[in-house]
């Protein structure tokens, strides 16, 4: 929808009113090499074995039976700088967070209002690497290494093998055919419940892509997706994904001019005035990278960097619109 701007999409779901054309997304897939992902974003999120006794939060507390495969359930930033990551994003939004030292590692739990929205990993970035901090989306599985044969088959490379945590379940990280890299995640406390998220939480997710089609086509083998094509600028694909009669994420056309930009997620947080909250990033140290905009719901969108340059984006989500899947 902002293909036309020739910078970065970011989109969000339709407008219910909006006709939506469901598509077969069967054909066969074109697989491309992960060149540029090892500088970008895969190599940041890659860590290294974990040791026995590391134990992170339950997703889900108290725990329930509530699972929604395809939902992404949760997000991870890696980050060198935890403590002025805990500084922007708690000035940010009001954030909390707890510190967990486990199996030798740095861990932080980020809280909304009592409510778990996130977790931040220290991992040590060199002086002569080129990675790039990031936020790692965690998509809900309920069988991880069948989840795991059936990706590596249709091209994704792991990138970090499936391992139990306690308390948390058993998860995996991998790059897609086309080298965005996302995590599955089969929580052993159950899945968060599908309710719009208030402001400060994440509320949406956009995968940037070169071939939509292609990863439209992947993704909805693993996850089993309804794959919906929707308006967009010619030229350009916008695809919306949908598991349980719920929109999930969207998948969108890399622009021509971003083509040094290898594929990727993008995690937004709703806010209520996005063009206030993109000011607050640039005095807490962050960057704006795609300045506010209007939407397709009528409320404003933006896509800015945190203050070590992981990117996400902000997004006005108004209260009469909702996430099911019209069909």
């Amino acid at each position: 929808m902002y293909a036309q701007d020739n910078s970065i999409p970011t989109d969000a779901i339709p407008a219910n009113k909006d006709r939506q054309r469901r598509v077969s997304t069967c054909r066969k897939l074109g697989f491309f090499k992960h060149n540029i992902l090892a500088a970008f974003i895969g190599a940041a999120i890659a860590m290294p074995a974990l040791s026995a006794d590391l134990s992170f939060p339950a997703l889900v507390t108290p725990a329930s039976q509530e699972h929604h495969v395809g939902k992404i359930v949760f997000v991870e930033l890696v980050t060198p700088n935890l403590v002025a990551s805990k500084q922007f994003y708690g000035g940010l939004f009001g954030w909390t967070f707890r510190d967990i030292h486990t199996g030798g590692r740095e861990y932080v739990e980020a809280s909304m209002d009592g409510r778990p929205v996130a977790g931040l990993i220290y991992k040590a970035i060199g002086e002569n690497e080129h990675k790039q901090p990031a936020w790692l989306s965690f998509i809900a599985v309920s069988d991880v290494d069948a989840a795991k044969r059936m990706a590596v088959e249709h091209g994704a490379k792991v990138l970090f093998e499936p391992h139990n945590i306690p308390n948390r379940g058993r998860e995996a990280v991998f790059a897609d055919p086309q080298g965005a890299v996302f995590a599955i995640l089969a929580s052993s406390s159950g899945d968060p419940a599908d309710v719009i998220a208030a402001p400060g939480e994440w509320i949406w997710s956009s995968l940037i892509t070169v071939d939509p089609g292609a990863d439209a086509a992947f993704y909805q083998t693993l996850f089993n997706y309804e794959v919906f094509d929707l308006p967009a600028a010619q030229g350009f694909q916008h695809l919306m994904l949908a598991s349980d009669d719920y929109a999930r994420a969207s998948i969108n056309s890399l622009p021509a001019d971003k083509a040094i930009t290898p594929p990727h997620w993008l995690n937004y947080v709703r806010v209520d005035d996005t063009v206030k909250m993109a000011a607050k990033v640039v005095a807490l140290g962050g960057k704006i990278l795609v300045a506010p905009r209007i939407d397709r719901h009528g409320g404003k969108v933006a896509v800015v960097a945190d203050t070590s340059g992981a990117p996400f984006g902000l997004i006005e989500w108004p209260n009469t619109e909702r996430k099911e899947v019209m069909k």
